[in-house]
């Protein structure tokens, strides 16, 4: 009887463990990124969100295993300038060292750039917020995803790539990632138009619990995002970390501090915008500054960005979850400070990496490598995005705005059909959820008139549960009304 084949090549199993847990820690971050999305919005786009972010990353893996991974990194295409090749279609041939010299299986690398591209796709379905459709949505991830995300990861992450090649300083993403998904969302959030006025009028956040606990997965997550990049736990893994942690810790102070010179309160979105804004700069440079580096770099990002908030006004594009100013910016942010920042010492320590640094090692031409570099990703992007949503909007059935009575009534019941908070929407038609009340008065009798009475009054009462001042019960029902009235509802 013929013997089964069995894999005898072996790797570092310390490195293999590293880099699946970090694959793992990235993935964290696509609920992170839903929770964070969903506060942000009014209630009744809250679910939409949550589900718009986590069916990115499905698309995002279908398209990475389908031939995502082997348009930007295939192996066989090493004088590709511009993008891999189509050997590795369906990771055909991805299993085991991609080269000789390799601690960890090519099939594990795949893997971990996937949840990158799954991350990117996530933060892009914020553009949808409270008025874009999700099919047409989920169409243009999976094409943005290819002629965008994949050409610019291989551009500066492949060795045949003309940045690779060229010396750019992107330590984990800071153009593939976040200058990418920044653009995307925001020229995406220009062909969608802006959201009703009329209906943002006391628009606030409907849950800042939820913002502070997406943003406390965000940076769990981000931790082995940027110390994970290194392929292997070494000195270098534990410095990006700590980097990360510092950029993220001084931009949170300083976005706060700006908020509260103007309105005197001491902001919790305002805290959790600052938080991320700091991660996003790290991400392209927390493997390539020095840590005192990354704490100016957090200050630098929190003021800057908190100011690239109003860019959306100047140029009338409803950025709902201001993507652009805490990713597109925020990125810059970091790339440039690659340059400034930048040290030979630190590149090097994974022991493997040699390259000049910025200017602290003397290396005063990596500016303008950086900021072609910058030039290049948003060029492309915006005007490649921009093709991709003009054509998409005029295919019949994808159009990717939904009407204005659909944005009315909110995201979830047009484009979900279910309730993020089910116990508050008990104003709406019980006649619509299956309650036969004809039936319920015969077999119950007064028993079903009370209970069909009682509906009836907590549907009139529509007391909007997020814009009370006081968590206190009133018993009082007219008072209850006049309160509900009273104050504007967020819905």
């Amino acid at each position: 009887m013929a013997e089964g084949y069995v894999w005898t090549e072996s790797y570092d199993e310390g490195t293999v463990g590293f880099i699946i847990l970090g694959a793992a820690l990235v993935f964290i971050m696509v609920p992170g990124l839903g929770f964070l999305y969903s506060g942000l919005a009014r209630r009744k786009s809250a679910l939409s969100l949550i589900w718009a972010v986590i069916m990115a990353t499905l698309v995002g893996m279908v398209q990475w295993y389908f031939w995502g991974f082997s348009l930007a990194f295939s192996k066989t295409a090493p004088n590709n300038k511009f993008i891999g090749n189509l050997d590795s279609f369906g990771f055909r041939n991805v299993y085991g060292k991609a080269d000789p010299e390799a601690a960890y299986p090519e099939l594990a690398f795949a893997v971990f750039q996937m949840m990158f591209m799954c991350v990117t796709l996530s933060i892009v379905a914020g553009a949808t917020a409270e008025r874009g459709r999700l099919l047409p949505h989920m169409v243009f991830l999976f094409v943005f995803a290819t002629v965008v995300y994949c050409p610019i990861a291989y551009w500066v992450w492949a060795p045949g790539g003309w940045c690779y090649q060229w010396g750019v300083l992107d330590w984990a993403g800071g153009g593939p990632v976040e200058v990418l998904s920044a653009v995307g969302g925001f020229v995406y959030s220009y062909f969608l138009g802006k959201r009703n006025e009329s209906l943002l009028i006391n628009f606030r956040p409907h849950n800042v619990s939820m913002v502070t606990l997406g943003t406390s997965l965000l940076w769990f997550g981000w931790l082995l995002f940027n110390a994970a990049t290194s392929l292997s736990p070494n000195l270098k893994s534990v410095y990006a970390f700590m980097n990360t942690n510092i950029s993220a810790a001084t931009a949170g102070m300083t976005w706060c501090l700006l908020d509260f010179r103007l309105e005197r309160k001491w902001s919790t979105v305002g805290l959790c915008s600052g938080i991320i804004s700091g991660l996003v700069a790290a991400t392209p440079s927390s493997g390539c500054i020095t840590l005192y580096g990354s704490f100016i770099q957090g200050i630098i990002a929190g003021i800057v960005c908190n100011f690239s908030t109003k860019i959306k006004y100047y140029l009338k594009v409803d950025d709902a979850m201001d993507i652009l100013a805490e990713h597109g910016i925020a990125g810059v942010v970091g790339l440039i400070f690659n340059a400034l920042f930048g040290a030979d010492w630190v590149i090097g320590m994974d022991g493997v990496t040699s390259h000049k640094g910025g200017w602290i090692s003397h290396n005063y031409e990596q500016m303008y490598k950086q900021i072609a570099y910058v030039a290049a990703c948003v060029g492309y992007c915006a005007v490649v995005t921009a093709i991709i949503c003009f054509v998409i909007d005029k295919i019949p059935g994808l159009q990717l705005r939904i009407t204005e009575e659909a944005e009315a009534r909110g995201m979830d019941e047009d484009q979900i059909g279910e309730f993020a908070y089910d116990y508050v929407e008990v104003r709406r038609d019980y006649s619509q959820w299956g309650f036969d009340s004809g039936n319920n008065q015969e077999e119950d009798g007064e028993e079903g008139e009370e209970e069909e009475h009682e509906m009836h009054r907590l549907h009139g009462r529509q007391v909007d549960t997020t814009t009370s001042s006081s968590g206190e019960a009133n018993d009082d029902i007219s008072h209850s009304e006049k309160k509900a009235n009273a104050l504007p509802s967020t819905t």
